[in-house]
């Protein structure tokens, strides 16, 4: 295990040193007093490789990685899992705006909550389906833009009444699915999308999934399955498809 203090540490030697050892056969990375550095583990295509962080990552967390896993204890900021591929990144505190911007495969997973436009232009193909699942509640513009993939949203801890996402939930999106663990409002809801009840191919995906997010962080998946669920799905495949010429 290598483990590298950080405090103070320029993002280009810090991310430098963890290439050079993955380079060199190390596969265990400990990184303590993280605050601010920016692209960790970006462009990393090891499935072997763990990241643990200590502190909070800056922006692109995760970015067009291929296979490691990175831990978070702590929050994150901007950006986390922009294009990833592969891999799984756990964040145990909450996260900032875009994240999993144009993700085309791998699973994230935030227990607090999150920001805007989170899940924009997330895609998938054949099989290649990226996965975010947020515990907690969301700014407006979820999933905008979505092409493919899973966006989950648990709203896990939210005051009475309190809405589970911002306005403009779906806001242009043409494939995937979003699930969300209450039904909002519909006049939240983006013009290209309507809500659905969850079928028996939707909770063979769901209960394993949620599963595995309560094993990350100490809860009990009974609970959080033991809610009304319904599912977002567009009503388009090409929602802006008059404003371009043919």
């Amino acid at each position: 295990m290598l483990r590298i203090d950080a405090q103070g540490m320029p993002y280009r030697e810090l991310n430098q040193r963890i290439r050079d050892a993955v380079r060199a056969g190390e596969t265990n990375f400990v990184l303590d007093n993280v605050n601010g550095q920016r692209y960790i583990g970006t462009g990393l295509e090891a499935s072997e490789v763990r990241i643990t962080i200590r502190g909070v990552p800056g922006n692109d967390l995760a970015a067009f990685m291929n296979g490691p896993e990175i831990t978070v204890w702590g929050n994150a900021q901007d950006g986390v899992g922009n294009t990833m591929n592969a891999g799984t990144v756990v964040v145990h505190g909450g996260a900032g705006d875009v994240l999993g911007y144009g993700m085309r495969g791998g699973k994230l997973f935030v227990r607090g909550d999150v920001g805007y436009r989170v899940g924009i232009h997330m895609k998938e193909y054949r099989d290649l389906v990226p996965v975010l699942v947020v515990g907690g509640v969301a700014g407006a513009f979820f999933g905008e833009y979505m092409a493919g993939g899973r966006l989950v949203l648990l709203g896990l801890g939210r005051p009475d009444g309190a809405p589970l996402a911002g306005d403009y939930l779906g806001t242009g999106m043409h494939g995937g699915v979003i699930y969300l663990r209450s039904r909002p409002e519909e006049y939240t809801l983006g013009r290209e999308v309507k809500l659905f009840d969850l079928d028996d191919s939707d909770w063979a995906f769901l209960e394993p999934l949620l599963k595995e997010f309560c094993c990350h962080y100490g809860l009990d998946s009974a609970r959080v399955r033991a809610a009304e669920f319904c599912k977002l799905l567009p009503v388009s495949h090409r929602p802006y498809g008059r404003l371009y010429t043919p």
